[in-house]
This record gives structure tokens, sequence and C-alpha cells, in this order.
């Protein structure tokens, strides 16, 4: 038999020898021990100390009654417990993450199913209710039958999530270690996704996700996120964790939100950074936001204009680093300055024994880091271009400007 957690409110319960003991006020969860079973019921009645019964306690339960197969003396006085999870105070109308749909939804009410197990019933949490038939039961609880709510919520629309995709949401560590919380399902997220969901939390809830989160998941996330919202989160954290964070970044990325911070928090993290990660931040700060040089990344891709499509496909595969963003080899000549760029795909279709210097894009387009936003997007604009290179005064490239960082600018 299904039930729903708001018709097992105030139900009474019965011990073995049929005598009174009480009233559900309230049942939890274990996570620890196991994440969807009921595992313990608040009893109360009058004056009396609350009682609680186990889940192995449970002869029968319905909406109408629960029948316990031990006598009174066997339950326990109620003892508040920090790793049990309260189905009324903690998930009844508090906002959840839906993994599956990536949204935050409100808890309106829970399905629960039945589980014969060793001649006991258990309640096993199913699916969270976060539409309107949920949103009804809890109108009408204790007002109307179950039964007449039940008739009345029927023809409505359903929405619910099975509990396997739900991602509670925890602020305090300490809690969150005890209930067994993580956040591993948010990490399968795409980044811009979890961002949006974090937009919609309050800023204790954005914090935990972002401390729990690994170092490399919370650098793409924060990436995605209003500049005013990171630069709350990386000023919260712990200088360690938001160094490590801010280390995962790309450097352009990571300059973006040091130079919002207060100049001590921005040294202070940028202290905690290892040395060549923290000189190409530095290195950008000193550039103005809007210009080429504020714009640009300083991690990219450049070969020898001489060496053959083999040879950078052989060497790019022994290189340690992510490739996602990899779109244009920038090519230099035998004095390292910049001679072109190669897009990926052109190289790819391209012969074994075929050189670089063959396969440059024209016209040769780069900009000196001074150069204004203006410059830069009418350069873009006009070749139609993915990324554009950054040369200093001798020529030698120093940093790429890709689509996503004028796009990013551009929404700032």
């Amino acid at each position: 038999m299904e039930l729903y957690a708001t018709e097992l409110f105030g139900v009474k319960t019965y011990d073995a020898q049929g005598n009174y003991v009480g009233r559900v006020r309230e049942f939890f969860i274990e996570p620890a021990e196991a994440p969807n079973r009921i595992s313990h019921f608040l009893l109360s009645r009058g004056h009396f100390q609350p009682l609680v019964a186990k889940h192995n306690q449970i002869a029968s339960i319905s909406d109408k009654k629960v029948q316990l197969n031990v006598g009174e003396k066997a339950l326990e006085i109620y003892q508040p417990n920090e790793s049990w999870l309260a189905v009324q105070k903690d998930l009844l109308d508090q906002q959840i993450i839906d993994t599956r749909g990536r949204k935050v939804v409100r808890v309106n009410d829970l399905d629960l199913a039945e589980q014969r197990t060793n001649g006991n019933v258990e309640l096993r949490l199913t699916q969270v209710d976060v539409g309107l038939p949920g949103a009804v039961r809890r109108l009408l609880q204790g007002v109307v039958p179950p039964k007449v709510v039940r008739k009345l919520q029927r023809p409505l629309p359903q929405s619910s999530i099975r509990w396997e995709f739900v991602n509670l949401i925890e602020p305090d560590p300490l809690r969150r270690v005890k209930l067994r919380i993580t956040h591993e399902k948010l990490e399968d997220l795409h980044p811009a996704d979890l961002a949006d969901i974090m937009e919609e939390l309050s800023a204790s809830e954005r914090q935990s996700i972002i401390a729990s989160l690994d170092e490399e998941t919370a650098a793409a996330v924060l990436a995605e996120l209003d500049a005013r919202l990171t630069t709350q989160i990386v000023e919260d954290l712990d200088p360690e964790k938001a160094a490590d964070i801010l280390e995962e970044m790309a450097p352009d990325a990571a300059a973006d939100v040091l130079a919002d911070l207060p100049k001590e928090t921005s040294e202070e993290l940028l202290d905690e950074m290892p040395n060549r990660e923290a000189k190409d931040v530095r290195n950008l700060l000193e550039f103005d936001p809007g210009t080429a040089g504020g714009m640009m990344n300083t991690e990219f891709v450049f070969v020898s204009e001489a060496a053959t499509r083999e040879e950078v496909l052989e060497w790019l595969r022994k290189q340690d680093q992510s490739f996602d963003q990899l779109d244009t080899i920038i090519l230099l000549d035998d004095k390292a300055q910049y001679s072109g760029a190669v897009p990926v795909v052109r190289m790819l279709l391209a012969a074994p024994d075929e050189r670089l210097a063959a396969l440059r894009m024209e016209p040769l387009v780069s900009l000196p880091p001074e150069a204004d936003g203006k410059e830069v997007f009418e350069l873009f604009d006009k070749y139609n271009l993915r990324m554009l290179t950054v040369v200093d005064k001798e020529n030698r490239p120093i940093g790429a400007i890709t689509v996503d960082d004028v796009v990013s600018h551009l929404l700032k």
C-alpha cells in the first residue's frame, strides 16, 4: 500500500496489547543506515514524555492506525539525534535540488511504500512530491479525511521526483557529515546548470555546495556564476580552499575573480597559490579588464610552424592538460615570434606530413595587450574569428582571446 507522509501525522498508535501509545508527531530517516527507510517514529500523548518506535517495531501501518509488535515498555524515550533526518522539519516545505531536472524545487509531500521485513512492516521513501497534489494534501491535512483528499487530488497533474535523484541542501558542515550528505550527484551536472541552480539558493546554501565540490568542478561553476555571487563565495571560503579552486580556473577567469576582491584578500589568495599560477594571474591583473590583455587567457597551445601535423598530434597526446576548449593552435617562427594560427579541424584533415605553416589562416591577425575592447570585438566580427592572439612588443604571443571570452565580456 502506498502512503503519503502527510497522512501519517496525527495517526493513533497502539502497542502489541492494544493499548493506546500516542499519535505520530514526526518520523525520521537515518541516512547512514538506510537512505530511504523510515527508521524511527516519534509518538506523543498528552503530558507524557515522547516515545520512539523503531522501524522493526511496526507490525502494520495505515492512514488510520499504527500497530506495534511490542509493548509500550519496549519503546525508548525520545532523545534528539542530529544524525536523523526529520521528515516534517527537514524535508517538508524545504528546497531540494532535483539533479535529473537540474532545478531547485520545494517539497510538498513524500510518497512512502510498505515493505514487509522479518514479520514487521517498514516504510520506504520512494518519491518526493513537488507538484499540486502534494500542496493540496498539505493544505487539507487534518481538515478533510485522507480518502476524500485522495479523491480531490486525483485529477491534478502529478509532479514528483524519485528519491535517488534528490540532493539535499544542508548548510551546516558538521550536520552534513552526520547525515552523510554528499554532493556527488551535483558534480555530474554541467557547470552552467549547477550555476543556475545555485543562483536560486541562499548564500549559506551556495557556500555549502561549493565547499563540498571538488576543486575542478567548483572552479568550473564559479566561472559560470554571476560575478557578484562569485566574489561573495570566494570571500567566505577558507583561503586554502579558495586558492585551490582559483588554481583550477583559467588564469583570466581567476584574475577576474581576484580583481573584484579587496586588495588584502586578493594578495592573501595569491600567496596561497603555486608560484607559476600566481605569476600568470598577477600579470593579467596588471591589465585593464576592458583591454585585450584583460580579456586574454595565458594558457594556450603553441608549436613551431615547421612541425608536421603528425608531430603536433603526437606531442598533444603527451600533454597533461585539458583540451576541452582547444580550438586553434598558435604558430611560432624560428625566432619564437607569432607567425599565424591553425584551426584544429583544418589540422586534423591535413595529411600526416603536412607542415603547419601551410595550414595557417589568412589574414595574419593579432593585437597588443593594450588594445581596447572595441578593437577586439571588431576583429572577431570582421574575420569571423574563434580565437585572437595577443602579442607583446617583440611580436611574441603572450595570450589568446576566445569567443567565450568575448561573449563573457559583452554580457558583463
